[in-house]
């Protein structure tokens, strides 16, 4: 065989390991729901929630001829929905309101099972649709519940805004109704919001409970509610961070979140405490990496030259009291994924492919049995 004939064989076989072999995700048993965070969910800062930089949903596989506006990194036959609940609301009503959702697609589908992808608080959400579907169906539902970005220990940005008093929250919370009724419509409740993200139940005299704590215990991690668990932790320093992001950090609030305690010892609305030291990539702009494990921490496993892939970090080990995770599991920035908390859904400016980062996420709940 001459050197050309040679050059090209060595080219097509490239190609083939390249686009062939690790061409994208296999389709998954269940369909997949993607559960939108606080905002959500069709508009975030302008931008599609879930989209690529450019709008599309990285839940929608090219099963059209021709087609370009879709994810070409899942199977073309892969089922997905992007569920909408209330942008503004405590997880107790948002997860009802996914349960329900969930619930009307499996009917109109036939599917028996889904998996869930839920980021930011549609991880928290998707914790309390799987008890609820499970109490409903009287059997399992969910399969594969991954969180991504998710302050099931709290956030202390939540605490910070409530902090700033009636006439501060007043103004945010009128602000927060007005954008969610209009992308969304009625029920929007700012306040009950962010109450739901600070780990301490916020004020002993208005009647509830409310708070991390006492969510993680009635909706903890359990495997009668979902076969699999497992959380993608992502945290950047400030010189990387998202521009809105980087406004919040280093104009308002600067998050230290990778010191250890089992509860909110240092008041700032997350679970552990600070370690001295804010700016050290140990949080996202929005939620510490001291309240984001859930389940196995996976490790985002990027590849130039073929697909990417997710595998778990074994050495950290298994989170399944949420509201007594181990010291390493607090503060470890193993299998961080250096990404700030709007990256992963679309918000650019970034260099992160979101498509083949939730096509990697959706081969893996192939690996599980999902």
């Amino acid at each position: 065989m001459n050197s050309k004939k040679k050059n090209l064989v060595c080219l097509l076989a490239l190609l083939l390991f390249t686009t062939g072999v690790h061409a994208g995700a296999r389709k998954t048993v269940y369909p997949v729901v993607f559960a939108h965070g606080l905002s959500g969910f069709d508009n975030l800062l302008g931008y599609y929630y879930f989209g690529n930089d450019y709008g599309t949903f990285v839940g929608d596989p090219c099963d059209e001829f021709l087609e370009t506006a879709c994810n070409g990194s899942i199977h073309s036959s892969q089922k997905a929905l992007a569920a909408s609940v209330t942008p503004f609301q405590s997880s107790e009503v948002r997860g009802t309101q996914l349960a329900d959702r969930i619930q009307n697609y499996m009917t109109s589908t036939g599917a028996t099972k889904v998996n869930i992808i839920g980021h930011s608080q549609g991880g928290i959400d998707a914790r309390k649709a799987a008890a609820v579907l499970r109490a409903r169906y009287g059997r399992q539902v969910v399969h594969a519940l991954i969180s991504v970005s998710s302050p099931h220990r709290g956030s202390p940005t939540a605490k910070y805004i409530l902090d700033l008093g009636p006439g501060v929250t007043s103004v945010v919370n009128a602000l927060a109704k007005l954008f969610g009724n209009t992308i969304y419509g009625s029920g929007n409740d700012g306040i009950a919001a962010a109450k739901q993200l600070v780990y301490n139940d916020y004020s002993s005299t208005d009647g509830i409970t409310t708070g991390m704590k006492a969510f993680n215990a009635n909706y903890n991690v359990n495997s009668s509610n979902a076969a699999y668990w497992g959380s993608i932790i992502t945290a950047q320093d400030s010189i990387n961070t998202n521009p809105a992001l980087y406004l919040l950090k280093e104009g308002f609030y600067n998050i230290d979140g990778d010191g250890y305690c089992v509860d909110d010892c240092d008041n700032d609305g997350a679970a552990g405490k600070g370690d001295g030291t804010r700016g050290n990539n140990d949080d996202d702009g929005l939620v510490g990496i001291n309240s984001q494990q859930m389940g196995d921490r996976l490790q985002y496993n990027e590849c130039a030259i073929c697909f990417d892939w997710i595998t778990v970090n074994t050495s950290l080990g298994y989170v399944s009291n949420l509201n007594a995770p181990t010291s390493a599991q607090m503060t470890s920035k193993s299998s961080v994924v250096s990404q700030d908390h709007l990256d992963v859904v679309g918000v650019p400016p970034d260099t992160f492919d979101e498509e083949e980062f939730y096509a990697s996420i959706l081969e893996f709940i192939v690996t599980k049995g999902g």
